[in-house]
């Protein structure tokens, strides 16, 4: 049995004091033989209230309180190797998963002058007195030798000392020590606040030999003195090397403008179909339809609704841009030996990467370890990346695949270091159909590729197996746990001389882990404790955080594959289950990432944060950097995400239901990019984490307007009040200076100090580099060459209560932090949120495919996926976050004068600048209130959809003729959607097949699936009735043998019957007014062709719909008959019911037809 140690957390809710001090039992004795102790009774609180009594408060950096050493890392290799559990009113426990090999305390650092090897020297704190600024360590003895007999000078560098006698060294070590321990700058600005002295041994691993002092002088140019991130000139004031001044500053990103040959026609035609319709809708009141103003009444209200829905969408697509980045300068800035970064240490932001999983059974824990797997092998610095997997089901078979992806990470991630593999997915690379051994140029690929290949296929068979092995563990230690319990009660009567018969003991059937202990989280067969949402939260840290130095070392992989001269570290990799219990609301998906955002602030702290659906892997490895490319570019500091284009895999070559969502992707967003930013679509978006936290972006006032260099400003008068903020608007705001008022973060963030305490530094270290004068809010090159900390156990303590059920009660999570609750489309009303706090967005198209994921291509499941998007906008449109409310950074301007200024301003003289003017927003709330608004559209498409075959079986139309009027302006509103389509391939890219089959899903979808959202959202707001949702699928087809077997497939739901209706009566109508036109006496040919013409275009984009219900090989399913007759002969017989047939229409029949 293993053993186990507890970490007591209280866990109790922030209003309910505890009796008893949460404690932590572990500690450890620093070098200077102060005993430093875990527990939290050691820790001062910062707030006096009962409230915010298990408030913590994290100790800073002294020569008492180091990270200790990698090499004796005891208390991280049991952090790494222990599964920490706790929650609402428990303790917390941390369970060793294998038993632990103790290793050897680091040596006491030795006198690095050749010969000697004493100690060296040490101050009152305990600290290392290093001398000389290139911290050359050296004993007492060697430093009276130097500096008397030896001129001053360094041994190591050859400089003079700055210091020659022991007290100002002693004096000037005590203050080095104190600005090593401060990990974030206190201030931003000049002078000795921004020396950070830097030690050039300690980042290159603090080994001697590993730098050469006097080799970086000869080739850098560079010195010792003032520090390395920013050079002071003679007045005092921090200036910029000349080294950097005198080097072509280049910005990391570019912006590619539309040739003017495309833009330029595509907004005039959109300006020439807005003059059309107007005049078309004109027409169309002033002439009505006498014979049937009924059928009139319903066409122009439709037209209506479909012209402003037009306009919607339309109007932020007239600033379309693409974008380009260069990652030779990325490398050149954060990634080069520089005079701050003579190592050239990577000086990238950590990126944080989530990877949200809900149920193994509909997402298959093979898909998802292969998207870890894809994440782990990403090109960027592996001590800058960490992971987090969040079950939210808290099964085993996820956790255990986890941790064999974890293992054979180990083979993985080398073999695609050292051969440059694309992509990184280890199944969508073995089943690439091009060859792979294109552009291979190393002899042992072929022989490496094969025994990575050997060992994947053995990697998916014990996977594919876990669920069975699972099973079978827990029954047979079930079945033991029995025949203990019937031993031990026959034990007992035996005892008590009781010879009656043994009733059968009922013992819960538990799901037991490979040690032989029970899952903490949800069993195969529920039971209190261990139900789906009711489990404890769960941490566990598969793979440790690396070394700061590259290690080459395979260990038993080395057998199989040589991997001399390859980095063989891993990123960190965190398994997390948040605590579920009944009676709290865990707000589905969006409770779980923040969840995530909490447990890898204290964890990690990564500034930047990447969210990934399961099956959504990394298809490039450099998307990272691609990312980054934005984030560190100049005025980056203002963009809370980079959305990245979904991609997808395994959809039939025909795109029958516009799976691939090109439309949307390409054009759609890229129109956004011009704008403030596109929306966040939930999945492929590097997040800024200090954006989430809710804060406004720096230098929020400094806005615009496009005529302010042309009109003079309107004044407010002092009799005028001050429009007072809303609310939703007053987010987590920073002083001028750039300081945080944190007083009032406990009622925003909770009571956890290590996350409070986190937040400046993410938002320091998420700063552009400050390598330019025009770079505002930066930070100082080499900033971010300094390790993290190390993991131990009460961080992880830590972040096993901050993931507890009860931890955002009475804070801002969910309504102005994190992800927003209240919507099944969370991803639509966070984006809103900071665009709506005036934070930026890019779009990020990259040359190879950032990322790769599924989608379902089954009819049934499209519709689903469909549905719930359109429900998220309905309840969107109901809402708090309707684009009508936004905040005035989204304003319209409210002059007349303004607006028509806006208009020709924007039609003759749109320019696309980094301060994204006024009109711009204006364009963006256009943007999100289309988002809002365009699934009621459904109602108007549908009547509209039936018109023709109403005209058809009343014989009349929509227009009392077809004069040469209304087919003119219906021939200038055709062509220029024609047109207008034409050019948006052009500039986007997509291909016209794709065109065509958004257009016909958007009509299949309308009339189905957005129905029923505004439906269920109508019900929502006037009964209150709460929105359930199905979880998309992401199993594959049981057909084997064809790869696109569920595109046959044909699962009924209730979805499919407004399309059918419109099916099968356009086909009745058409019949019927055939008949009626050739049989009647005098044929009224233009009312007969107006109706089939609609009638065909409406079942023209319904094709699809009715070729997905035909199925494969008469795999037809019956009931598709039947309701196809059923509703035949209901609207038959209900229109002879309302119009009966007359004797006059009879005698105007030929033959003996008979029909109304």
């Amino acid at each position: 049995m293993a053993s186990k140690g507890i970490l007591k957390n209280g866990g109790k809710p922030p209003t309910a004091p505890s009796s008893a001090a949460p404690t932590v039992v572990f500690g450890r004795r620093t070098d200077s033989g102060r005993f430093i102790s875990y527990s939290r009774d050691d820790l001062d609180s910062e707030i006096s209230s009962v409230d915010f009594q298990d408030y913590h408060v994290h100790i800073p950096m002294t020569p008492d309180n180091q990270p200790m050493d990698p090499a004796a890392g005891d208390e991280q290799q049991y952090v790494s190797s222990s599964l920490f559990t706790g929650g609402f009113n428990s303790v917390t426990r941390a369970h060793v998963m294998e038993k632990q090999a103790s290793s050897a305390r680091a040596t006491v650092s030795a006198c690095m002058v050749q010969g000697c090897g004493s100690k060296i020297m040490r101050n009152g704190r305990g600290a290392d007195i290093l001398p000389c600024e290139c911290d050359f360590k050296i004993c007492v003895d060697c430093f009276t030798d130097a500096v008397k007999g030896g001129g001053g000078v360094c041994p190591g560098c050859k400089e003079p000392y700055k210091h020659a006698e022991w007290e100002e060294v002693v004096s000037a070590s005590n203050h080095d020590a104190i600005n090593r321990a401060l990990s974030l700058p206190h201030g931003h600005g000049h002078g000795p606040k921004m020396e950070r002295r830097l030690s050039l041994v300690k980042q290159n691993g603090g080994a001697p030999g590993e730098f050469d002092h006097n080799r970086w002088l000869f080739e850098t140019k560079g010195t010792y003195g003032y520090g390395n991130a920013i050079w002071p000139e003679d007045d005092g004031v921090a200036g910029h090397p000349k080294e950097l001044m005198s080097k072509p500053w280049r910005p990391l990103t570019r912006k590619l403008r539309i040739q003017a040959a495309v833009i330029s026609p595509y907004r005039l035609l959109v300006l020439i179909r807005l003059v059309a319709l107007g005049l078309f809708l004109m027409w169309r009141i002033k002439h009505q339809n006498e014979d049937a103003i009924w059928l009139w009444g319903m066409s122009i209200v439709c037209e209506l609704w479909f012209a402003l829905s037009w306009v919607l969408d339309q109007l932020p697509k007239l600033c379309p841009i693409n974008r380009a980045t260069d990652l030779s300068v990325l490398k050149d800035k954060f990634e080069t030996p520089t005079p701050s970064n003579p190592t050239g240490k990577s000086d990238l932001p950590g990126i944080d990467i989530f990877v949200s999983t809900a149920d193994p059974e509909k997402e298959p824990v093979l898909v998802t370890a292969n998207t870890i797997l894809s994440i782990l092998a990403a090109d960027y610095p592996v001590d800058k990346l960490a992971c987090y997997v969040s079950d939210d089901g808290g099964a085993l078979l996820t956790f255990e695949a986890m941790a064999e992806a974890a293992s054979f990470a180990n083979l993985w991630v080398p073999f695609c270091r050292k051969h440059e593999i694309e992509p990184r997915n280890p199944d969508s690379y073995f089943n690439l159909k091009r060859d792979p051994f294109k552009n291979k140029v190393k002899g042992d690929f072929v022989k490496d590729r094969r025994r990575v290949k050997r060992e994947y296929d053995e990697f998916k068979v014990r996977v594919n197996g876990l669920p069975d092995a699972i099973r079978r563990r827990s029954d047979a230690y079930h079945a033991r746990e029995e025949i203990q319990a019937m031993n031990l009660q026959r034990e007992k009567m035996k005892a008590g001389g009781d010879e009656q018969q043994l009733e059968p003991i009922k013992i819960p059937k538990a799901t037991w882990m490979a040690d032989g202990t029970h899952w903490p989280g949800t069993w195969l067969q529920a039971s209190p404790e261990h139900a789906r949402g009711d489990h404890a939260g769960i941490i566990q840290v598969m793979l440790k955080p690396p070394s700061p130095s590259p290690s080459s070392s395979g260990g038993d992989m080395e057998k199989r594959v040589d991997l001399s001269g390859v980095d063989t570290r891993l990123p960190m990799l965190v398994y997390v289950s948040r605590e579920k219990r009944p009676g709290y609301d865990h707000n589905k998906k969006a409770g779980a990432m923040n969840a995530l955002v909490r447990a890898s602030a204290i964890m990690s702290n990564g500034p930047f944060i990447l969210n990934l659906d399961c099956d959504h892997y990394v298809y490039n490895s450099k998307a990272f950097r691609e990312g980054m490319c934005f984030m560190m570019d100049r005025g980056g500091d203002r963009l809370c995400y980079v959305q990245f284009p979904q991609r997808f895999e395994g959809i039939d070559p025909s795109d029958r239901y516009a799976n691939h969502n090109t439309v949307f992707f390409d054009v759609n967003m890229r129109a956004l990019d011009g704008l403030q930013g596109p929306v966040y679509v939930g999945t492929g978006c590097l997040f800024r984490r200090i954006a989430l936290y809710g804060f406004d972006p720096p230098r929020s006032k400094d806005h615009t307007t496009p005529w302010s260099c042309c009109l003079p400003r309107r004044r407010r008068t002092r009799s005028q009040p001050q429009p007072q903020e809303e609310e939703e608007t007053m987010a987590l705001r920073m002083d001028m200076d750039g300081a945080m008022n944190m007083a009032s973060f406990p009622k925003k963030f909770g009571n956890s100090s290590f996350l409070i305490d986190s937040i400046p530094v993410a938002e320091f270290q998420g700063r552009p580099l400050a390598d330019h004068p025009s770079v505002k809010n930066g930070r100082p090159p080499g900033a971010l060459t300094i390790p993290r900390e190390t993991l131990d156990a009460s961080i992880v303590a830590e972040a096993i209560s901050v993931v507890s059920c009860w931890y955002e009660e009475k804070t801002e999570w969910g309504t102005r932090v994190g992800w927003i609750y209240g919507s099944v489309t969370e991803d639509v009303v966070t984006g809103y949120r900071m665009h709506n706090r005036g934070w930026k967005s890019v779009y990020c198209v990259t040359h190879r495919d950032a990322f790769r994921g599924t989608a379902p291509i089954n009819l049934t499941d499209r519709l689903h996926q469909v549905l719930r998007w359109a429900t998220g906008s309905v309840e969107i449109f109901f809402s708090r976050n309707n684009a009508l409310f936004a905040s005035s950074k989204m304003k319209v301007p409210s002059l007349l004068f303004d607006r028509l200024f806006f208009f020709f301003f924007f039609f003759f003289r749109c320019r696309q600048t980094n301060n994204y003017p006024l009109h711009l927003q204006v364009l963006q709330r256009i943007a999100y209130l289309n988002v809002g608004i365009y699934p009621f559209t459904s109602v108007f498409l549908i009547v509209y959809c039936f018109l023709p075959a109403l005209s058809l079986f009343s014989g009349q139309f929509i227009v009392q003729t077809l004069n040469v009027t209304f087919l003119t302006y219906l021939l200038i509103i055709t062509i220029t959607l024609c047109l207008l389509a034409m050019l948006e391939i052009k500039w986007s890219g997509i291909a016209l097949e794709e065109w065509w089959r958004n257009e016909q899903f958007w009509l299949i979808g309308g009339t189905s699936a957005h129905l029923a959202a505004v439906l269920q959202g109508l019900l929502k707001v006037i009964a209150g009735i709460e929105i359930s949702f199905t979880l998309t699928s992401k199993q594959l087809g049981d057909d084997v043998d064809d790869e696109f077997a569920e595109l046959y497939a044909v699962k009924w739901t209730s979805l499919m019957i407004p399309p059918l209706t419109i099916i099968m009566i356009n086909l009745v109508a058409i019949a019927v007014g055939f008949s009626r036109t050739i049989y009647s006496t005098i044929p009224q040919w233009s009312k007969l062709l107006g109706g089939v013409f609609f009638s065909f275009w409406v079942l023209a984009h319904l094709y699809p719909f009715a070729k997905g219900l035909m199925g494969r090989r008469g795999r037809t399913p019956t009931i598709v008959y039947v309701w196809s007759g059923l509703v035949a002969i209901t609207i038959s017989l209900l229109w002879i019911a309302i119009k009966p047939p007359s004797a006059q229409a009879n005698s105007q029949l030929g033959g003996s037809f008979s029909f109304p």
